[in-house]
């Protein structure tokens, strides 16, 4: 299983790093909006104290058996929330991750407790840090389609977040 895991997390990273060869700059990753955006781009969704917006995957390679999701949080509440996790039907299962540089090793690892909401605060889940893994993705992930996602949050409960599949090399959907 620890096996299966690591080759699932290098296919990981080779895809959501495959645009390392276009020259970008990394203090702004996940802030640029490409250049094209589809009109279909999800609109913010609000689930009690949360507004969830920004919602979007990458296409993935075929034979791919994973994909990243990111989106935005944004709690209003006077208490955190934490989001546990989520279903989708492109996928088995989906987990919250987190990716760090220890060194000059880039480490990622499953949250098995999720990720806190802080009160008044906002979390971005973005390329190269904290994201949603769809585990055993039941097809490849193409490029303009969108994917139901439920999330799952300790006080908001279960809520419901379309994700736009972008290219596999694009750093961000978020409109401006």
């Amino acid at each position: 299983m620890k096996t299966l895991f690591r080759i699932a997390a290098l296919a990981f990273v080779a895809t959501s790093l495959s645009f390392a060869a276009q020259a970008h700059d990394h203090s702004k990753m996940g802030h640029d909006a490409p250049a094209s955006q589809s009109e279909d781009a999800m609109e913010p969704v609000k689930a009690g104290d949360l507004t969830l917006s920004n919602a979007f995957t990458r296409a993935t390679l075929p034979g791919a058996k994973v994909g990243g999701g990111y989106l935005k949080i944004a709690n209003s509440a006077n208490e955190p929330d934490r989001l546990i996790g989520g279903t989708t039907p492109a996928a088995e299962r989906v987990e919250v991750h987190e990716m760090k540089m220890a060194g000059d090793v880039m480490q990622m690892r499953q949250l098995k407790e999720g990720l806190e909401i802080p009160a008044g605060g906002t979390v971005e889940l973005a390329p190269g840090g904290l994201h949603l893994m769809f585990m055993n993705i039941a097809q490849p992930l193409k490029e303009g389609d969108m994917i139901p996602v439920t999330l799952e949050f300790a006080k908001a409960g279960k809520v419901e977040v379309q994700f736009m599949v972008g290219a596999a090399n694009t750093a961000s959907m978020e409109h401006n």
